[in-house]
């Protein structure tokens, strides 16, 4: 997010006594970029969360007072913590937030947890119910029947807390229609959609020749599939450049041919640079949204992705990218031979992205505030 963007905050935002909670900090993903402009319109308010990584945040979020649980202290902890997924429940709900008109929680694991101050209304950004326990679990757990059976009791517990804390809630809103519906099956309620926010001020198209290679912008984690681009890629011989760290980082190096680099962190100027040079941003998972595709569409680049998830929402087929149906790598290299083939206009592209610029979420969000303020939404 650029520091110095003018967007206007709702002027009825400096009267609330606002409580941010979100599930952890350590590192600066999708849901951190939503975070952090809620941030910067909640100057002050006081941020609590499981763990915090202070460095691998935005000035924009360290600006607050955060507090963290007591799993903080555990040593180790910002390494293993996953390990510890069934303890996250308990830890948020030990925290206790001040006196406030309204809790918004940003959450896709237990930050909608955290206990609600005495008559203050609790608004949920809800990026996804529980992601670990009702969707995803060969993604995260393996396909090792054995591993189900030992972790489906703990698993269930965890949707049973789900479901729970979901009922803390006043007022669900989400990042698509995609997540709308699974919050509508897990818990039985209904969410207002209001698309995150692209800095499209600070994305944006250059005067450059794109096409040198290809790219991934992602959390190296096994429900994003990385693994299928990187054997596709290692195949096509065609230059693919990814940016991001994680778990995975070990076994896709293994996989990867010659032609494959990673480039571990970069900054968003980096990042940015690499948008507007690439032949085509490829996302080979299924996502809930997908804020990095909106990002290479206002630097005017096409995406290649799974015609699956938020992404239908994000990405026009045949006008700002091309999407494969098949989770195979021959399928995926199809997509981007037809990508490759294709004469894009990035004026076009960029137009789609700029749906989704700040000032259209800040709206969006300013709506159903004040819905949940007054009681209107539940």
């Amino acid at each position: 997010m650029n520091e110095n963007s003018p967007t206007a905050f709702p002027d009825s935002w400096a009267s609330l006594r606002v409580v941010l909670s979100h599930d952890w900090l350590n590192g600066m993903r999708g849901g951190e970029r939503v975070l952090e402009w809620l941030c910067r319109g909640f100057p002050g308010a006081p941020l609590y969360t499981l763990l915090y990584k202070p460095d691998a945040v935005s000035a924009a979020i360290r600006a607050h007072p955060v507090h963290t649980s007591w799993l903080q202290r555990v040593p180790g902890i910002l390494r293993w913590y996953r390990y510890f997924l069934p303890l996250f429940p308990g830890a948020m709900e030990r925290l206790r937030a001040p006196a406030a008109d309204l809790l918004i929680s940003t959450s896709h694991c237990v930050a909608k947890g955290l206990i609600p101050p005495s008559g203050a209304r609790h608004l949920c950004y809800c990026f996804t119910p529980m992601r670990y326990a009702w969707v995803f679990y060969e993604e995260y757990f393996g396909g090792s029947a054995l591993k189900k059976r030992l972790l489906e009791p703990r698993l269930a517990k965890l949707r049973d807390w789900d479901r729970r804390a979901s009922d803390r809630v006043d007022h669900f809103v989400t990042l698509s229609r995609h997540v709308q519906d699974r919050i509508r099956r897990f818990y039985d309620r209904e969410a207002a959609v209001v698309y995150p926010p692209v800095d499209t001020s600070f994305f944006t198209p250059a005067d450059v020749e794109p096409g040198g290679f290809d790219l991934i912008v992602s959390a190296l984690v096994p429900y994003k599939c990385l693994d299928l681009a990187v054997r596709a890629y290692t195949r096509l011989g065609h230059p693919l450049k990814i940016v991001g760290t994680g778990t995975e980082y070990t076994a896709l190096r293994r996989l990867a041919g010659p032609k494959v680099e990673f480039l571990g962190w970069r900054t968003d100027e980096e990042i940015r640079e690499l948008y507007r040079r690439c032949r085509c941003l490829v996302f080979p998972g299924e996502e809930d949204f997908g804020i990095v595709p909106v990002e290479a569409q206002a630097c005017g680049r096409p995406v290649v992705a799974l015609g699956r998830g938020g992404i239908l929402e994000s990405v026009q087929e045949n006008v700002s990218g091309v999407f494969f149906r098949e989770q195979t790598e021959a399928a995926l290299l199809a997509a981007v031979e037809d990508g490759a083939a294709r004469r894009w206009e990035p004026a076009a592209i960029r137009r789609l992205a700029e749906r989704f610029a700040p000032p259209v979420f800040l709206d969006g969000m300013d709506r159903e505030i004040r819905r949940c303020v007054s009681g209107q939404a539940g």
